[in-house]
């Protein structure tokens, strides 16, 4: 059974571990070894993590199947106080869970976590070479625009942005 619990900066370890379990075979047909440690180190060290959750208000969600870490999400308003747009900032699911429909579980509980708070929409970012891409197009959301990101290091994240209406 999948459960989604809310965490906080208590979590982060498990994230972290997490993070590292899924990123390397998520990215390494897209990524260079070192751009994935460098983004790794950007957006998952305990800094950064802390960051995200305190200042910038990111809700981390961690999925649980029979109490086993399957995977972890975080939402946020796009701009702060106005509940009526979300970002996905990150999805992941642990290799050895993918395709048990948890990504959908976790989905799901943003969405039904938003959207009593008027939410319209959800957008996100995914690399345009990830296979995620067809996941969330089944799931509803479309492609809005193509970007180049830069992260520094002379690295760029090569994004979708997708959106779904509510």
């Amino acid at each position: 059974m999948i459960e989604i619990h809310k965490v906080g900066i208590e979590a982060i370890p498990q994230i972290i571990r997490h993070a590292k379990a899924s990123w390397k075979p998520t990215y390494k047909d897209i990524l260079s070894e070192e751009q994935m440690d460098y983004m790794l180190e950007l957006f998952y060290s305990p800094d950064a993590l802390v960051s995200q959750i305190i200042e910038k208000q990111h809700q981390f969600i961690i999925a649980l199947d029979n109490n086993l870490h399957a995977g972890f999400a975080s939402y946020s308003p796009i701009n702060k106080g106005d509940t009526s747009a979300y970002h996905l900032h990150k999805i992941y699911i642990k290799p050895t869970q993918q395709g048990k429909g948890i990504g959908k579980v976790l989905l799901d509980f943003v969405i039904n976590d938003i959207k009593p708070k008027g939410a319209q929409y959800i957008d996100l970012n995914v690399n345009r070479y990830n296979k995620a891409v067809d996941f969330y197009k089944k799931l509803g959301f479309k492609i809005m625009e193509e970007v180049d990101v830069p992260v520094g290091n002379n690295y760029f994240m090569n994004d979708y942005i997708m959106r779904k209406r509510l």
